[in-house]
Parts: C-alpha cells; structure tokens; sequence
C-alpha cells in the first residue's frame, strides 16, 4: 500500500486525497502501480500510496487515517499480496471501513487469476499455509474472509492478453472518474494549453508585424479559447442542455461575454484584456 511520501508518524496528517492504492511493493511499485498513480495524478485526482518498505507489526496510524479518508480504494492484487502480512491488515481495514462507511472498493487483478484470488489458490494458497503456521486461526479467518470480500467486487482482469497495459491503466482511471462522479477534462485542457500558447506568439508576432489580419487571427484563438474554457466548466458542472436553454435568447456579444465571464469565474472585460 502506498503514499508519496514515506512517512509513517502518526503525527503528520496524511495530505488530502480521493483515492488509496493498496498494493504490494515489490511486485508493482516500479512498474503497473506507478502508471496507475500516474495517470490519476494527471487527472487531478488525488492519491495515497506508501512507499516505505521499513514495516513493523501494525500498520501506522497515518495509514489507517488514510483508509478512513479515502473515498476509494484501488486494490492491486499481485502474485505475492497475499504473503504480505501488512497488506493483508491493510486489506482488512479497507474492507471494513466499506462496510461501515460506503465507501468505493474497487479491486485490480494484476498478473494474477481472480479465481486464484478468490479461493486462495496458487501463490495465494501457498502464502495462507504459511500464514496458518505462524498466527492465530482468528486472524488468518479475518484476512481470508476480508480478501474474498474485496475480490467478488466488481474490479479489472488486467489478463487480458489483446489490450496493452497502458490500455488497461486508461479503462481503470475512467472508472474510477466515474466512481467519483468526476468529469474528464483532460482532453479539453490540453487543447486550451496549446492554444494559450499559439496567442502568446500571435501577440509577439502582432507586435512586430501590425495588421489588421494578424490582430483578427488572435483574436480568434482567444474566442476559441473562451469557447473550450466555457465547455470545461459546462462539462465539470454537468449542465444540460435545457439548462443552458436560456443562452439562446440573446446572441448579442456583450451577453455572451458576459456568461463566459461568470462561468470563468472573471469580470466580463477582463476575460478579453487581461488574458496574455
């Protein structure tokens, strides 16, 4: 399981975020857990993962914090979860805190059979014969049944041999969007950033080379820009279109501007003044 940083004082707060990512380290810290926790963060939603590898018998604090906080929990099973007693604690304290406070378990199947998972089979198996000659059959009963909770939610067979991993890691982040009733603006962004950088040039290039057509072209990369920064609020609001039926009364520019401005969160006049 896994934050950023490798802290484990239960004195330091755990940083806000929306999403846990339980996993064992050594598996997929490197690799399938790090383009999750990637892809996430570049989306804006933020994660909890601990990287700290030096373990004592009970999970900090902070963890536990961090459970209680999260609105999801992502977990990536591996072949060798199971023989982790950490993560088996943490498994169950990710379980219970879905019983009792709703929140989102969605599992990760990572180079490993669900059914293997699910019925303790194959190095799953082999980790709980281990497990059952070193603790207390009430303890290795609570992380079995905790483990089968958490696998029979519906989560992602990453198997599958026709989609590439990258693949895989997109479908999850899409999912977990919409777990959290998040919108994806990624899409929007990035065509925004590309054109705020096309009217800085504009501007540099109207600058030196005055006309009346150079001035027209950046104007209308700023209008575009307007237009898909009022698409990304409309979209991150969720607005319908018969909530926006009202725009169609009036086409005059000063009203537009005047709506852009408000979903902007800018005063009318300075959406066109103050940008670049």
């Amino acid at each position: 399981m896994a934050r950023s940083s490798s802290s484990s004082s239960s004195i330091t707060p755990p940083q806000k975020h929306e999403v846990l990512i339980s996993f064992r380290s050594e598996d997929t810290r490197k690799t399938f857990t790090s383009h999750l926790n990637g892809a996430l963060k570049r989306l804006d939603v933020e994660t909890y993962i601990d990287d700290n590898v030096e373990r004592g018998e009970e999970i900090p604090s902070t963890l536990v914090r961090a459970i209680e906080e999260a609105k999801l929990s992502l977990i990536v099973f591996s072949k060798n979860y199971a023989a982790d007693k950490w993560c088996l604690d943490e498994l169950k304290k990710i379980v219970d805190c879905g019983r009792r406070k709703g929140q989102i378990i969605v599992p990760v199947f990572y180079d490993i059979d669900p059914s293997d998972v699910r019925n303790q089979r194959g190095t799953f198996g082999e980790a709980f014969a281990k497990h059952e000659q070193n603790f207390d059959e009430k303890k290795v009963r609570e992380w079995k049944n905790a483990l089968v909770e958490a696998a029979n939610f519906s989560g992602w067979d990453c198997n599958d041999v026709n989609r590439t991993e990258f693949e895989m890691v997109e479908e999850i982040v899409n999912d977990v969007l919409e777990k959290l009733d998040r919108e994806n603006v990624s899409d929007l962004d990035l065509q925004i950033a590309k054109l705020e950088e096309l009217a800085k040039l504009q501007r540099e290039f109207y600058k030196s080379i005055t006309t009346f057509e150079n001035m027209l072209n950046r104007d209308a990369t700023i209008q575009r820009i307007i237009e898909l920064k009022m698409e990304r609020s409309v979209r991150l609001l969720r607005l319908t279109p018969n909530m926006l039926s009202y725009m169609q009364h009036s086409n005059s520019d000063d009203y537009n501007k005047s709506v852009f401005g408000n979903l902007l969160g800018r005063d009318d006049k300075s959406v066109f003044e103050n940008m670049f």
